[in-house]
């Protein structure tokens, strides 16, 4: 049995620095999925998801490309009240509308609820995250004002269903619930950034960004919502609620953390 690495912060950030300048480092797995964290995790000889630094609080290694607009999963969470299902009771069959698979992939009458929100703009069918401090509340509201033309016909089907009011009651999450939650999802992470590369159709990288990011900020992470760089996705149709999801862009994750040190 191969006895595991283990690392001291020192040790690790010296290696980490030793990885930089080694320049460009052809992917170590097949296809170019996930590739970017596995590369590194086989360069620093650990496991998957698995940093092991003895008598330190708990610490995870984050990989990405520079410069990526995709959005990363932090964590699903439904909205409160729970015992309502909001998605599948409420906002699927009173505000949702025609699944573009309705009567091919799916049934006739297939309904879908799909709307990545976040706190800084209306989506373009009204809706919105909004952050109430003072209710300690995360909540969904919904304008029909805000709605854009070409979505008329569902406002119309909206109004006949519920009207056009605020949403009642309001989905929420709670500030407890959630700084419980993101609290145990975002532990202290070593935050890695690479350039990528493509030759010949496979991925190399150059890790050239390295930053130590400690305990988790909720005020950062209402900031975040606020300004659209964390977002609440639904994504749910008759058949099947995917979950809600929160998602955060890229690179805002220095954000969500109180301590944050330059290591390259």
């Amino acid at each position: 049995m191969v006895k595991p690495t283990i690392y001291t912060k020192p040790a690790l950030i010296a290696k980490l620095k030793k990885i930089s300048a080694m320049g460009f480092i052809p992917n170590a797995r097949k296809g170019n999925h996930g590739g970017i964290g596995n590369t590194l995790e086989d360069l620093l000889g650990i496991e998957e998801n698995n940093l092991p630094i003895p008598n330190a609080a708990e610490w995870e290694l984050k990989a990405q490309r520079l410069n990526s607009t995709s959005l990363t999963t932090l964590f699903h969470m439904e909205p409160s009240p729970r015992a309502v299902r909001f998605v599948p009771q409420i906002l699927l069959p009173l505000y949702g509308w025609a699944h573009q698979e309705d009567g091919k992939k799916y049934p006739k009458g297939e309904m879908s609820f799909r709307q990545t929100i976040h706190g800084n703009s209306r989506s373009d069918r009204g809706f919105k995250v909004v952050v109430n401090r003072k209710e300690k509340k995360i909540l969904i509201s919904f304008d029909s004002k805000s709605v854009n033309l070409k979505h008329k016909d569902w406002l119309k089907f909206v109004k006949k269903n519920i009207g056009l009011g605020e949403l009642s009651p309001q989905p929420y999450w709670g500030f407890n619930d959630l700084e419980h939650k993101a609290g145990t999802k975002l532990l202290n992470t070593f935050y890695v950034q690479a350039e990528v590369e493509v030759r010949r159709k496979k991925e190399f990288y150059h890790y050239t960004k390295v930053m130590m990011l400690q305990k988790f900020s909720f005020d950062g992470f209402l900031e975040a919502l606020e300004e659209g760089k964390i977002l609440v996705d639904f994504d749910a149709r008759t058949g099947h609620n995917h979950g809600t999801k929160f998602r955060m862009r890229q690179d805002c994750l220095p954000m969500l953390y109180e301590k944050m040190t330059v290591i390259i």
